[in-house]
């Protein structure tokens, strides 16, 4: 039975060290978590970081977009602009020319009861009463440019 006890110590020596090793690899698991887990910080601060610079580059390249459309609207509407001041001039430097309306405008204002001989803003402006704005400002500028109405006489 001596031996017996032999094999018994040897086994519970070798429960030991696998116990030990068990406690050691343990360990070793404990701190390879902690290291991944610090990896996982370091990592997401990087992906959020990565993600801010991105979204600013896409606001900064959006702002500039938005600054480089609004310059050529401005251009636009500054050539717009002198393209109406140069119209305006061409307008009155012409000489006021022949007194006569279109068949098409006589005839119109003769329907609304408009007498060409007696040529009156209010005559005019009841007889257009009866149109809508943008059509009253293109007959009232016919007229203007048939030298019927004077700028006076708009209305």
């Amino acid at each position: 039975m001596g031996g017996d006890k032999g094999m018994e110590e040897m086994t519970a020596n070798e429960f030991q060290a696998a116990a030990d090793r068990l406690m050691e690899a343990a360990s070793t698991l404990e701190r390879a978590v902690a290291k991944i887990a610090e990896q996982q910080v370091t990592i997401a601060a990087e992906a959020e970081s990565q993600v801010s610079r991105i979204v600013a580059t896409v606001e900064s390249q959006r702002e500039a977009e938005l600054e480089r459309k609004l310059a050529e609207a401005e251009a636009r509407l500054a050539a717009s602009e002198e393209k109406i001041a140069e119209l305006a001039a061409s307008v009155a430097a012409q000489p006021a020319g022949r007194k006569t309306l279109p068949t098409t405008m006589a005839t119109m204002l003769a329907k609304q009861g408009v007498v060409m001989d007696s040529m009156e803003a209010g005559a005019i402006d009841g007889a257009l009463a009866s149109l809508s704005i943008e059509q009253r400002i293109a007959v009232k500028a016919e007229l203007m440019r048939a030298g019927v109405l004077s700028p006076a006489d708009r209305g």
